[in-house]
């Protein structure tokens, strides 16, 4: 069973550390065979399952429908739920309650997304034992305040407050970090500063773990991400394709520069 210590061990090692989206059962079980570390329950199911724009319409009720049939497909990997848009903005009491609903759920831990302004919820959170992945750089529930989905951190002072953000959230306890669309040199200072794994999407080749969406990954979503590889793509089944992931993952070879932001 994959459990936070073990995430721990494998930075230490400097073994990198895979992720992918999954929304059900069946697509566990192929994941888990295929010895993918970590499946995110991700709110991007609003996009890929529901048809939506954003992530913004999914509900917690959605989560953990989906949370829970993914935990019924699954024996050893460590399940990650986002928590979805409004559920723990408000109060750390909120939080703490939607939180619980996941893990009971089947969650092994929970995703928040935001810097120093959800600080206060991480250290709430792993205070009454539900372990919290904090996600920086292009946080989607905030892309309408954020103008799109755009790179983030790109100037100092947005690099300097990124790096705060996240030595902050290990402070309060965060087990893990997910770092989404920021330039690969700043990426590779936070991977190194924290002691926690930092999983990166569209982040360069230096974090200690990537992550994927399922269907950017399987080439089946329109107009993919920059940082997107459809790894079917020469393969004769669905394992394969993941199994490929987890081999360039391991390998260092994925990402690529095509898949990188520089600046």
């Amino acid at each position: 069973m994959i459990t936070v210590t073990t995430l721990k061990q494998l930075k230490a090692k400097q073994e990198k550390i895979t992720m992918l989206t999954c929304y059900d059962a069946s697509f566990a079980r192929v994941m888990e065979t295929a010895g993918v570390e970590i499946l995110l329950i991700g709110d991007s199911l609003g996009m890929t399952v529901q048809g939506h724009t954003s992530t913004l319409p999914v509900t917690l009720e959605q989560m953990i429908y989906h949370t829970q049939n993914v935990a019924r497909g699954n024996q050893t990997a460590l399940l990650l739920a986002d928590l979805p848009f409004g559920t723990y903005e408000a109060d750390t009491i909120s939080a703490y309650q939607n939180a619980a609903a996941l893990m009971k759920a089947g969650a092994h831990m929970v995703k928040l997304e935001g810097g120093m302004h959800q600080v206060e919820k991480t250290a709430y959170l792993t205070a009454r034992s539900i372990p919290v992945c904090a996600h920086l750089g292009l946080t989607p529930q905030s892309v309408n305040t954020l103008g799109g989905y755009r790179v983030q951190g790109r100037d100092e002072s947005a690099a300097e407050a990124l790096l705060t953000a996240a030595k902050a959230h290990e402070a309060a306890g965060a087990a893990l970090l997910v770092l989404e669309y920021i330039p690969a040199p700043l990426a590779k200072t936070v991977t190194a500063a924290l002691s926690i794994p930092v999983i990166g999407i569209g982040a360069g080749k230096d974090c200690d773990g990537q992550v994927l969406v399922l269907q950017d990954l399987l080439g089946i979503y329109p107009k993919p991400p920059k940082f997107a590889k459809n790894f079917l793509q020469g393969q004769d089944s669905i394992l394969a394709a993941i199994s490929s992931y987890i081999a360039a993952v391991k390998a260092g070879t994925f990402p690529e520069s095509i898949h990188t932001f520089e600046a």
